[in-house]
Formats: C-alpha cells, structure tokens, sequence
C-alpha cells in the first residue's frame, strides 16, 4: 500500500471512523472477489481497501501517519534525521543500501543506549525494545504479508450446489468455510483476519484457493452442464423415455422416435444456479446383433432406398 490510505479509500484526512467504515464497505461491495470471480484488477481493489481500512482502524498508526512519522506501510517516514539534548546534537542515517536492520549512527556528542532507546521509543508511540521484544533492525525491517494463502480440493457437486468444509490453519485451529453455490475452479474466497499475527498486533487474511475434481460423467461450461446419454438402437427408431442424472437429481426425458446419435436435448435450470443441463444422445449398438436384429434391418433395408450420407448432402 503505497498510496495514502486515505485516497484509496476516497475520504479526507479528518474522515470520521463512521466515514471510513461506510467507505470502506463501498469499496468492498464493488470489488469482493465473490462477485469478482477471475478479475485480478478488483481482486487486488478488495485487498487494497480493505489494508487501507485496516491501518486507519488502528488509531496507534493514524496518528503515526499523521503526524508524518510513518508511511502507509507503516515505515518510519524519514531517510536521516535529528535529534538534539543537553549533552549535544545526534543525528540518526538509516543505509538503504545494505541488507534490512543495517543502520549506522553518526553522532556530534555522546550517546547511550538509553538514549536512543528514547529516541525510537518517542517515534513508536513509547514502545520500547524492553517492552517490544524486538530489536532495533526489527522495527525498520520491512514490514511481512501477513497474507496466507491456501489450497482447497472439492467435489464437482459441492462447487456446484454449495457445501459446508472445515480448514485446519498451521496453528492447528480449523475454521468452517462456507463454498458458495457455483463456485468456479481458481476462485479464492477470504477469510479476515485468519492469516499471520505481526508485531504491532495487526493480523493478515486467509485466502482459499478453491480446486474443483472433475465429475465422472458431468462436463461444466459457465453455469450449464453436459453429458452424454447412450441408447438402444430401438428406443432410436421406437422412441423411449429415459433417466438422465442432473445436479439437482434424476429427470426423465422423451426420446422421440428417429432420434440420431448427437441429437442434444436441454433440460432448462437443471444446471449450475439457474443454467441449463443439456443432454446430448449416442446410439449404442448391442455388442452381439443376433438373427432377428439382422434379418429385420436387411429386409427394412431390401424396401427401403436409404443414404444418409446423400440425406445429408440434399440438406445442405
């Protein structure tokens, strides 16, 4: 978060908490990834806002960012600096050029420990390294995602209809996660507040990565679902009526007579939160045509001039 979390979130310096609240929940509605699904640019809004609403909520850190003492990441706001007493005038460097908690010192007259641990004491709203229990490279260290991020494997029916699943975190805790009805492959779903503790006490957000198993007989496009249904050479010529399994449970479909193989029939909202199931047939010979099979089609085919291939070409 780089830019003043002030300006992410569309408000003025002296916004109110209930202004940054309403702001923030603005924001949220418009870029939550639920209703975002495999859009990186409002995944990344969500995440902004949501760091810029964390930091101003911390009243500890408004105040810091205020008074120009730190950045909106939390960094001390300052490339060198002064500081003056009675036993004459210090000045502090931070080399940016080395590894993270390589700081040097230059001084004009004698300094202590106790010194400077008033110094960043009075920058860090009075914390201390005897009451932080970090050292002095640990308060300039650049600040760690607390982010964590996990991956979810599900059924093709519980991304379909919704479920109820349980995540253990590395701390052994498990959390319920609700999965949203037609949840799709790749889409992350956030958990606040469920990631990694930093030190000044805030704490990241637990992202779910959720991977979908493939259904044995279901193939999902959007919303709709597809599948193949076989049949007899007779329920072809004769017309049937058949079972067809669905997401929602088994539907019974008529095969009118002459039906082909490929002949696609749509079963309308039997799909994925109101898309449709489309069922596309296949004629299945039997794998032994015995005597009465055979002597029927060669004498139907002795009276009958037929061509499909011609059928075909006359069509087109």
């Amino acid at each position: 978060m780089s830019k003043s979390p002030y300006d992410i979130l569309g408000i003025k310096k002296g916004a109110s908490d209930d202004e940054i609240k309403k702001a923030y929940r603005k924001l949220a509605k418009k870029y939550h990834p639920d209703l975002n699904p495999d859009n990186k640019e409002a995944d990344d809004k969500f995440k902004e806002a949501s760091a810029a609403h964390d930091f101003l909520k911390d009243k500890d850190k408004r105040a810091a960012f205020d008074r120009g003492e730190i950045d909106a990441q939390g960094q001390p706001q300052w490339g060198g600096g002064t500081h003056s007493d009675a036993g004459g005038k210090r000045q502090y460097y931070r080399d940016f050029t080395n590894a993270p908690g390589s700081e040097r010192y230059q001084t004009t007259g004698s300094i202590n420990p106790e010194d400077l641990e008033g110094i960043f004491g009075s920058m860090f709203g009075g914390q201390s390294r005897a009451n932080s229990g970090a050292g002095y490279e640990d308060i300039f260290r650049q600040q760690q995602n607390a982010d964590v991020h996990y991956r979810l494997d599900i059924d093709f029916m519980e991304a379909a209809l919704g479920a109820q699943k349980q995540v253990t975190m590395p701390d052994g805790k498990t959390l319920k996660v609700g999965i949203p009805e037609g949840i799709k492959e790749g889409q992350k779903l956030r958990l606040k507040g469920q990631g990694q503790k930093l030190s000044d006490s805030s704490q990241g957000d637990a992202y779910v990565e959720i991977h979908i198993h493939p259904h044995k007989a279901f193939t999902r496009k959007g919303n709709d679902v597809y599948t193949h249904v076989p049949i007899g050479i007779h329920e072809a010529v004769l017309g049937s009526e058949v079972k067809v399994e669905t997401v929602h449970g088994p539907v019974n479909i008529k095969i009118p007579k002459g039906t082909s193989s490929g002949k696609s029939f749509r079963l309308k909202g039997k799909g994925i939160k109101g898309g449709h199931h489309y069922v596309d047939v296949k004629i299945v010979m039997p794998s032994k045509i015995d005597d009465d099979l055979e002597k029927a089609i060669t004498d139907w085919a002795e009276n009958h001039e037929y061509n499909p291939r011609e059928e075909k070409e006359k069509a087109s």
